[in-house]
Formats: structure tokens, sequence, C-alpha cells
């Protein structure tokens, strides 16, 4: 019939405008409903989760999910865009614009691998009141006095007058120095467009914001706007930039762990606040060596590298006391001489004995003492045992291993050693002692201060310097007998021989 409708159940349905257009806004709505929840973000690592855990399933932290906001949709298709530059063959390319340029503190120098490159990112992270903006002032100074372009340091812990009255005592003012107290990122940005640097210092990064950016100076957002915005700049502008960058209580770098990924070199300045000495590890470096060390000095004017500084880790070698024991070191790729002392004495009646350590790994002096008590013939098991490093320096390798048994057993037995000798080598469980590495380095620093005698694990074909007795061993007993002396030999000997 031509003037009839048909109805149909599957169009019927749909056919009503108003009920498909609420259904789809019903739809809208709960799919918007669903973005809309919000999003935990970890104050340690930076991670972002949809919902909220005990734990971080990124870097494993308890307790460090907080709510920030909705999660962002991400887009599934992406469009060709403008781009900077066309990309070209890699060796078309020229380097030489980011040639690293030397700041004036060799030491500093040492560890950057040459000094600071143009557009590169450098990010020192060290304890309260170690030292960091004292060593970055006299790199700024340097670096005004050296090179044209002027220096700016960018400080928001403390006023320009605290930064000048420190400059004075250090005598570092300079006409091509630039000073300026902020902590708006907008006016940081202001600065360097009227100053033009060509050394960017910003102390700290945690203490810069962002007015864009949601979150508190020092959170996780703001110190990853706040690094990308700075690396992007520096890059863009060819600036060399310092970061400093603060330290939790375990000694790690506070601050989200993409931090470290954006610059492109990780220092840490260390150093005990009893002790003069400063040492500046590389930890990550994209223009050089990452194992580096330097070493500075807190003198009364400032901060002061030391290119040698086995004067504070070697004591009078040349008084006869036991319990005295030099080594040599790898900080790095640097070798660094020094003296174990060690002072073994009655235990108390009541309680275990003690084992005091200041400088040195406690598991392996553990392990070292139970070998000498089981094979050395030292009887250290009802005795109180203290060892330190001279100076304050730490040292964790194993090759610190035979000097400090020694040590222990030159106390033990009242017997001192010889001034002249050097010692270095890893123990194992039976006694054996096993190579290490850097055997001529090692050699050829103990000679240049004057060591004459040396005992190195058996088996290292390093070249021997000229005028040095190197004796081998293969065990404990062998660097005891090497020695002269074979007072607490014969019951490691008459063990093996069972």
């Amino acid at each position: 019939m031509s003037g009839t409708s048909s109805f149909s159940p599957r169009s019927g349905f749909g056919s009503s405008s108003s009920g498909g257009s609420g259904l789809s806004s019903a739809r809208s709505s709960a799919k918007a409903t669903k973005a809309a929840k919000p999003a935990f973000h970890c104050t340690e690592c930076g991670a972002s989760v949809p919902k909220w855990a005990g734990r971080c399933p990124n870097c494993q932290a308890w307790g460090s999910l907080a709510e920030v906001g909705a999660v962002k949709t991400m887009l599934r298709k992406v469009t060709a865009g403008p781009v900077t530059a066309p990309a070209r063959p890699i060796g078309e390319i020229d380097a030489s614009q980011v040639a690293a340029k030397p700041s004036g503190v060799a030491e500093l120098d040492r560890v950057l691998g040459g000094g600071l490159v143009p557009g590169g990112v450098v990010l020192l992270a060290g304890e309260p009141g170690v030292g960091k903006s004292t060593l970055l002032l006299s790199a700024a100074h340097a670096w005004a006095k050296t090179h044209r372009t002027p220096a700016l340091i960018v400080t928001g812990e403390e006023s320009a007058a605290q930064v000048r009255m420190r400059a004075d005592r250090m005598g570092t003012i300079h006409p091509n120095l630039y000073l300026a107290a902020e902590t708006e990122m907008s006016a940081v940005l202001a600065h360097i467009d009227a100053v033009g640097p060509g050394l960017l210092i910003v102390d700290s990064v945690q203490t810069v914001s962002m007015a864009e950016v949601d979150g508190t100076a020092g959170g996780v957002t703001q110190v990853r706007a706040v690094a990308a915005t700075l690396t992007a700049i520096a890059k863009e502008r060819g600036i060399a930039c310092v970061l400093v960058g603060h330290v939790t209580k375990d000694g790690a770098i506070a601050g989200p762990r993409v931090l470290e990924h954006l610059v492109d070199v990780v220092l840490h300045f260390e150093g005990d606040r009893n002790s003069p000495l400063r040492l500046i590890r590389g930890v990550k470096n994209r223009f050089g060596p990452a194992d580096e060390v330097g070493c500075f000095k807190m003198v009364e004017n400032g901060i002061v590298g030391l290119s040698d500084a086995s004067g504070l880790f070697l004591s009078g070698r040349k008084l006869h006391i036991p319990g005295t024991c030099s080594t040599v070191t790898m900080q790095g790729r640097r070798a660094i001489p020094v003296e174990l002392q060690a002072l073994v004495g009655p235990a108390d009646s009541e309680g275990p004995p003690r084992r005091t350590l200041s400088g040195l790994d406690a598991a392996r002096a553990a392990m070292v003492l139970a070998i000498l008590h089981r094979l050395g013939g030292v009887d250290v098991a009802k005795r109180e045992v203290l060892a330190a490093t001279v100076g304050g320096v730490k040292v964790i390798e194993p090759a610190a291993d035979l000097p400090l048994a020694m040590a222990v057993w030159s106390s033990a037995r009242d017997i001192p050693l010889a001034p002249g000798l050097i010692m270095f080598g890893e123990l194992g469980l039976s006694a054996e002692v096993r190579p290490v590495q850097h055997m001529e380095r090692r050699l050829a620093e103990a000679a240049r201060l004057g060591f004459d005698h040396a005992v190195v694990p058996a088996g290292s074909d390093s070249s021997r310097p000229k005028g040095m007795r190197v004796d081998e061993a293969e065990n404990l007993g062998d660097a005891m007998r090497a020695l002269g002396n074979d007072n607490g030999v014969v019951r490691w000997l008459e063990r093996r021989r069972k």
C-alpha cells in the first residue's frame, strides 16, 4: 500500500533521535567519568599509575604514591610534523662546536673529561654543607677569568648578599661573574636573556619552581619540569649548565629518577665534616669516563684541588709502629696510597669483643679476621679489634684485604712492618691471595712515593718498577714469609701440610 509505512524492529529501536542521542550521551559521560579517574605519581621515581598501591611498581618504594590528577589518554595516531633540522649523514655533522672548555678547576675538569661542554648539563649532588656552592663559585670565577662569555650563578637557597660575602672571603670577585637570587623559572629565563652566559649555575634545582606546573618547589613534577626546561635552553643556546641537587638521607639524589636521565653528567660530591678531604666521583658522563675521581681540600678561604693527595692518607711511615700497613687503592682510575691501622687488645669480660671500623667495609673486615683466626695463627676470637684508614678515606675494594690482615697480624704480634713496605691483594676464604686490577698503576704510584718493597698476588704479569723488590704470594703464608719473619706462620704451614 502506497500510503502505509512499514515498521522494522531493528530500525524501530534505533529510529528515535532522542533515544539515540541519549544513549550516546550516556556512553560519552561514562567514558568521561572513566577517564577522569585520578592518577597517582610516585614521589621517588616519578612513575604514574592509574590505581593506588602501597608499593610503587617501578622503584619498589613503599608509601610513595600520591594522587595528582586525571590520567591523560594517549593518542593512537600521530601525524608527521615540522622538524627542527633535516637528518644528515653523521660524518657531515660538525662536532667542534661542543668541544669541552676547561672550567679552570683542574680536578673538576679531570672528572668531567676535560672540561664543561657547551650545551651540556651537569648535575652535582652532595650532602648539605659539604662545599658544593663553594666549589661552583670557584669554578664560575675561573670561567669568568678564562673565557669571553660571562658566568651566571642563580641561587635559590641564599640571598645575593650572602653569596657576595663568601666571594669576598674566597677572593672570587670578577666583573664577568653575574649573580641573581631567584626561585621562579620565568625570572631565571629573563636573567639568561639579559646576561647571555656561557656558564649557568643553578643552586639548587629543587628551589626553582614554575607557575604553569602543579605542585610545590622540590616536588617530583616541579623538579622534572624545571630540569627539562633548563636542559632545553642549554642545548638550544649552547650554554654549559650546572645544576646543584639535594640528596636523601641514604645518599641518593633527591627527586625523580628521570632527573639523572635528563642531564648529561652526574657527579657526587662527598666528604666528612670532620675531615678537610672532599671527593668528586663521576657517576654518569656522556662526554668522558664515568669512573674518575677528583680530590679537593677545604681551606680557610675556600677549596683547592689536590693533584697529589698522598699526604692526607699516609702518616709517619718512618716510625716503626706495630699495626700499620700501607696499600694503594683505586678510586675510579686514580691510584691513591692509603695507610691502614689496626689495634688488637684484650676484650672485656662481659659480652662479645668489639669490632670497630672506620673507612673500611665491615663485611670484608669480618671475613679477614675469620681467615686470620682460622688459618693465620692469630687468635682474635676473644680480643677487640679496631681498624681505620688514615685521613678518613673510604676503602671498600677487595685489594685492601691483604694489607688489613697484615696490619692486624702486626698489632697482634707486636711486630712493626717495614716503613717502605706496600701490599695489596684479595683474600679468599681458604687464605689464597687473588689478583687485583691495575697492578702496574699501583706499583708505579708506590715507587713514586718511595716504597721499595711490595708484596703482590702471584701471577701478576705487570712490569716491575726499577729499584723495587716485588714478592709474589700465592697465599697468606707466603705473604707473611715474605716479610722475613715467620713468627705466627708455623700454625698456618702445619695446617696446610695436614
